[in-house]
């Protein structure tokens, strides 16, 4: 018996997204939200980057980001997480 062949949907790579929120967030905050890059801007903000993730995954961490009290700024799909 063989294996259908996947489709478009299943071949695709994790999207990644990159999520700003309010305020340099200090760097162990990065285990807490299971991101690998904090990025503190100059304008006060803190990105998190690199974050490959599907559609649940994704509303679960900007659910985290909420119940912390944190203000989100913007999240913005990137493409899919890089080759590493």
């Amino acid at each position: 018996m063989s294996t259908p062949p996947a489709t478009a949907e299943q071949q695709r790579e994790p999207e990644s997204y990159e999520i700003r929120v309010r305020s340099h967030l200090d760097p162990r905050w990065a285990a807490q939200l299971n991101v690998p890059d904090l990025i503190h801007e100059s304008d006060g903000t803190t990105t998190l980057r690199g974050i490959p993730v599907d559609q649940a995954a994704l509303h679960g961490l900007l659910q985290r980001i909420r119940d912390l009290g944190l203000t989100l700024v913007s999240v913005v799909r990137i493409g899919p997480d890089p080759a590493p």
